[in-house]
Formats: C-alpha cells, sequence, structure tokens
C-alpha cells in the first residue's frame, strides 16, 4: 500500500518507498530518528530494502520488550542479537546463488527479475516487465562507469506509462530560447560539439568604469568594441567547426540569430548536469573561453535531433562514442504519479547496479527469511542458557517480512505462514515464499522472485545494529537549559493565546475595567 504524506507547505507525496517517507515524516523522538537514519543508509547502500529495515527493526524490539519488562539485563539480549546477526549473514551467503560467469545476454535476463521482483511492489507495478527491462538496458549502457548522475531522469506529463521511453545518449528539455531559433536546423548527423560556459551576449560593464570622451565621434568607436567583442566570439565558436554550441549561461538573440544564419543549432541556461552528462558521452570538454579551440575539445556524436515529447521538447543526441550515459524520459498522468515512478527506478537501477557487482541472488517473496528463521530456531535449542529464548524470539521477528506480504496482498497471514513454515521444516523447502497472486504459497525461485543477497545482508544487519542501539539506552536525558532557553520564548508567545484567555474569564480580563 502506499502512503500520501502532506506537509505545512501543501505539497503532497505519494510513495511507497520506505526511505522516502521516513525522510518526510517530521520525527521528534530521538529513539525513532535512529529508525530514519537506517533507512536512509539502506538507500545510499544499496537502494532497496528501506521499508524491510524499518519493519525488521521495529518487529526485533517488539520480541525483546516482553523480556526486558521482566527484568532481563539488556546487555545479555543484546549479545544474543549480534550472533543471531552473524550467523544470518553466513547463511544468506551460503543460500545465494550466483548469476557470474553468464554470457551478457543470459544476465540481462536474471538482472531484469531483479529489477522486476523491486517494481512489482510500486505503483509501476502493473508495467514491471516494461521497466525492468528499460531499467536493465539504461544500467548496462553505462559500462563499468556506473555512477548514478550518468542516468538521467526526465519527466513529461500526459501519456500513459507505456509511453516512457530510454535513450541512449543524453535527452534535455528544450532550453529558453530567443529569436531566430526557429530558423535553425534540428536535426544533425555526425556534428561536432561545442560545450561553453560562458555567455554569448552583449554586456554592460560591470566594473563602474568611467570613460573621458573629448570628442562625440569617439563614442561611436566605444560601442563598436562592444559589438566587435561579441562578433570576435560568436565567429570564433563557428570556425571551431562545431555544429551545435551549448552553453550552461545565456545566448542572447545576437547569437541565436547569427547561429542561425550559419546553420549551427545554439542552446543556451543547460542545466550544468545535463551538460556535465552531454560532456562525457561525447568526449568533449567543457570551455570557459572561446579563444583557441582546439579539435580535441569538441565533442562528437552520430545524430543529435530536437523531438516533441507531450508538449515539451526534447533535444536528443545518440550515438555517443564514449555511450555511458542514458537518459529515461518518463510519461505519466499526474506530477506526483510520475515523481513515484521515478523514485521506484531509481530503487530498480540501485539493485541492477548492485547485482552487477556483487551477482549473488537470493529467493526473495519471503523466502529466504522463512529460511533464516528456521535455520535460527534450530541453531537456539543447541544452545544452552537464556540467550536461547532471545535467539528464538529473533527467528520469530523475521517473520514479519512473509506476514506483511500477505497482509499487503490482502490475505490471511497466519494461514500462510502455517504452510511456509510446515515447507520449510521439511528441510527440502528452503525456496518456498508467498504467493501474493494466489494467497497461497510457491517456489519463489522458480519463479523468478529475486533479490541480491546484497540488500539482505544489509537490511539484517542495520535492523540488528539499530534495535541493539535502542535496547542498549537505559536512560534518557533532557539538557533542561537548552530547552528553558528555548522554552521562554515559546510561552512569552503563548501567554497572549493561552494564559490570557484563562484570566479572562478568571477574573473579567485583565484589561477590563472592573465595576
Amino acid at each position: 500500500m502506499d502512503k500520501l504524506i502532506h506537509d505545512d507547505k501543501g505539497t503532497t507525496t505519494i510513495s511507497n518507498d520506505g526511505a522516502t517517507i521516513m525522510k518526510l515524516l517530521d520525527i521528534v523522538h530521538p529513539a525513532a530518528k535512529i529508525l530514519v537514519d537506517i533507512a536512509k543508509s539502506q538507500d545510499a547502500e544499496v537502494g532497496d530494502g528501506t521499508t524491510t529495515v524499518v519493519l525488521l527493526t521495529g518487529e526485533f524490539l517488539r520480541e525483546a520488550k516482553p523480556f526486558v519488562e521482566d527484568g532481563v539485563h539488556p546487555q545479555l539480549i543484546i549479545r544474543a542479537f549480534r550472533i543471531a546477526a552473524n550467523l544470518l549473514v553466513k547463511k544468506v551467503r551460503e543460500l545465494a546463488m550466483s548469476i557470474e560467469g553468464k554470457s551478457l545476454e543470459e544476465k540481462k535476463t536474471l538482472l531484469e527479475k531483479c529489477a522486476a521482483t523491486t517494481l512489482s511492489s510500486k505503483l509501476v507495478g502493473g508495467e514491471k516487465e516494461y521497466f525492468a527491462k528499460m531499467v536493465v538496458d539504461a544500467v548496462t549502457t553505462l559500462g563499468e562507469d556506473s555512477r548514478l548522475s550518468m542516468i538521467g531522469m526526465k519527466k513529461v506529463q500526459g501519456g500513459t506509462m507505456r509511453d516512457s521511453f530510454l535513450v541512449k545518449g543524453v535527452a534535455f528539455k528544450k532550453t529558453f530560447s530567443y529569436a531566430g531559433f526557429e530558423q535553425q536546423p534540428k536535426k544533425f548527423e555526425n556534428p561536432k560539439i561545442l560545450l561553453l560556459n560562458l555567455e554569448l551576449e552583449l554586456k554592460s560593464e560591470k566594473e563602474n568604469a568611467e570613460v573621458r570622451l573629448s570628442d562625440p565621434a569617439q563614442y561611436q568607436s566605444i560601442v563598436d568594441a562592444e559589438w566587435n567583442i561579441i562578433y570576435e566570439k560568436l565567429d570564433k565558436c563557428v570556425k571551431s567547426g562545431a555544429k551545435i554550441v551549448l552553453s550552461r549561461l545565456a545566448i542572447g538573440d545576437l547569437g541565436t540569430q547569427y547561429f542561425a544564419d550559419r546553420d549551427v543549432f545554439c542552446a543556451g541556461r543547460v542545466m550544468e548536469e545535463d551538460l556535465q552528462r552531454v560532456a562525457i558521452a561525447t568526449g568533449g570538454s567543457i570551455q570557459t573561453t572561446v579563444n583557441n579551440i582546439v579539435p580535441e575539445v569538441l565533442g562528437e556524436c552520430e545524430i543529435f535531433e530536437e523531438r516533441q515529447v507531450g508538449n515539451e521538447r526534447f533535444n536528443i543526441f545518440t550515438g555517443c562514442p564514449r555511450g555511458q550515459t542514458a537518459t529515461i524520459v518518463l510519461r505519466g498522468g499526474a506530477d506526483q504519479f510520475i515523481e513515484e515512478a521515478e523514485r521506484s527506478l531509481h530503487d530498480a537501477i540501485m539493485i541492477v547496479r548492485r547485482a552487477l557487482k556483487n551477482s549473488t541472488v537470493v529467493a526473495g517473496g519471503g523466502a529466504i527469511d522463512m529460511e533464516l528463521s528456521r535455520y535460527l530456531r534450530q541453531h537456539a535449542r543447541t544452545i544452552a542458557g537464556k540467550s536461547q529464548l532471545f535467539i528464538n524470539s529473533y527467528a520469530k521477528a523475521l517473520e514479519v517480512i512473509p506476514r506483511q506480504l500477505c497482509e499487503n496482498a490482502g490475505f490471511d497471514a497466519t494461514d500462510v505462514l502455517s504452510k511456509l513454515r510446515q515447507k520449510h521444516g521439511q528441510g527440502e523447502g528452503a525456496l518456498y515464499g508467498v504467493d501474493i497472486n494466489t494467497g497461497g504459497i510457491v517456489d519463489t525461485y522458480a519463479n523468478f522472485v529475486w533479490e541480491p543477497a546484497v540488500v539482505k545482508i544489509n537490511a539484517i544487519t542495520a535492523a540488528t545494529e539499530a534495535a541493539c542501539l535502542v535496547l542498549s539506552v537505559d536512560e534518557t536525558i533532557k539538557n533542561p537549559k537548552s530547552e528553558s532557553a528555548q522554552g521562554e520564548g515559546a510561552a512569552n508567545a503563548m501567554a497572549g493565546r493561552g494564559r490570557g484567555g484563562m484570566a479572562m474569564r478568571g477574573r473579567g480580563g485583565r484589561g477590563m475595567r472592573r465595576r
């Protein structure tokens, strides 16, 4: 299910990405802030499994609560939890299956399965195969350099989800343009591209310069000088052989007209990140001056064109020689919907990147959690002492994932969990998880519900650390001094409303004349 978060400024966000929800909540409780931090860390480290982390931590603490209330020392619980977490990490590594050593095509299909698993719980779940393929294509285009900033996401309202497309290259919205823009050619093959970080328009002097003239005729020479400077700049751009000129700063109407006459395409005020991506993809480098432009600093691509997408125009560079960048153009009805789609794809991209690097996967759909839970229960029986109870409760906490999956799909969790326990207990059902389509159980590995092992390992260690951190606190201390300093200001402000109002009722009001 998704959450709709509404803040003071009136912006509405609809999301079911754990980290996004946690970031947007206005949390005051100090212990709850820890949960926000682990969700953020999971998001940064793996990109997915943020909800899992928060759920597990809450469940670990819930299981530990009765023990603490019965007077067990928290350190004993912490020790047992840590042992359990280490055992689990080892077990996950044992259970994980590697997807190394396959051909690129096979690997792609395997990665698509991982991406589809991530997307299935999101709003775009209905089109998960379509988007999974798109994400895998985008990530594999990057090659070795899998920096997130190399995948651009552009959002255009209108159309359906299916109208979203992937550009193997760079695409950005048409920038603000001046007169003369429409006369420029809108399509080039194998053009040279010049990237600038300076403005090509008439500028008044920045310093308060003062020029004394003895003869009015000299005034013309000063005006001419200004024009000559800009014409010289424009001339150098054209002479460099570039057919496309992009600049981070403005290219004025004079420049636009000048380039249009010479069949050169120009765009000013291009976003910094788009310019960086064009530079990396086309092999050009951004120049801060137009003097002596050598051919080495010009980028190139196979095809440049301006295309209409919805009611926006996009400048699209494809067939880039360095090729290590991709742009996903997302379409959809409402703004919130497109934003949620962007967040979902971000999770999927992170997962595919991780799976490419650490190519081991485990069965998803609660299968791995049930298997770990069974393994811990068995292990707990071999331990003497109190920690047997604690490790048992830790094992019980792991069942929250399959239980939550059943509830979210609208099935009876108790039924499904008993089936799963029985299957895993027999010893051969290690890959069985929740089947959210029928409400039964299914071999999730065979049905390609996979997630990278690194997600699970990270989730278990982060959740255990957070739970232990909360358990290890036995006293909360507030610093009254810092509070009273803040409090006085607030109290004075309140006095007008609160106390003043009270007084009015009590004694006929402060400011009123007594009769």
